[in-house]
């Protein structure tokens, strides 16, 4: 049997078989849905899953339900990336002892995290994965709010948006910042691969996503 990787193309895309479930209870029209969904599909290999502490691990893991056709790790607010980067480097360890068959094809590893959990709380974790080299995929689900506690700013809400933390009114605009350039800073860790995405732009996302999931090292989405 060959080992070449197969990897789905666009007209199979829609008919592959799902990871991401509907049993989940996301806002109606909420994109997260969406983009978590064509990136599960958007490889045939094993997949590897940590979520950050946010809308989309509330919404898909309501016990005794789950959303997730994979294997999946709900970690705290800020350390999505190092509970993935830890499970990265113990299928290293294991297949380099021996325990793992190394038939067994390599899985890929993945995270998401809001942009709370991306840009802010989580920062100083990521930063420090992409600097050690660990090979998995962030994908920051970009909606430029702290949307699952009440609307607050982040350093991703773009300047002029009205916030619970920086509401516009009779004495200021809404938000006085301008978005942090989160691509512009991971490109500067060295990633091979950093790009943005948007489920709109469905096919846009998909070649992208492939790409990452096809680069070694660490590899950086900001899906909005």
């Amino acid at each position: 049997m060959s080992n070449q990787k197969v990897i789905k193309n666009l007209k199979t895309f829609s008919t592959a078989a799902e990871r991401f479930e509907g049993s989940h209870v996301l806002c109606p029209g909420c994109a997260h849905s969406i983009i978590v969904r064509e990136v599960l599909n958007a490889t045939n290999d094993n997949l590897v899953v940590s979520a950050a502490t946010g809308c989309l691990e509330v919404c898909t893991a309501i016990y005794p339900h789950t959303s997730w056709d994979c294997s999946w790790i709900h970690i705290g607010f800020e350390n999505a990336s190092t509970a993935i980067a830890g499970a990265e480097t113990m299928n290293k360890v294991l297949r380099k002892k021996g325990r793992i068959d190394p038939s067994t094809p390599e899985p890929k590893f993945v995270t998401f995290g809001g942009d709370g959990a991306t840009y802010d709380i989580g920062f100083q974790w990521i930063s420090g994965c992409f600097e050690r080299g660990h090979d998995f995929m962030y994908v920051c689900l970009d909606n430029e709010v702290y949307a699952n506690t009440g609307g607050q700013r982040s350093s991703s809400t773009p300047i002029g948006s009205s916030t619970t933390t920086a509401p516009a009114g009779s004495t200021s605009y809404g938000e006085k910042r301008n978005k942090k350039d989160m691509l512009a800073i991971m490109a500067a860790h060295g990633s091979p691969y950093v790009a943005q995405v948007a489920p709109n732009k469905w096919k846009d996302m998909i070649k992208k996503i492939q790409t990452g999931f096809d680069t070694k090292g660490p590899v950086f989405i900001n899906a909005m």
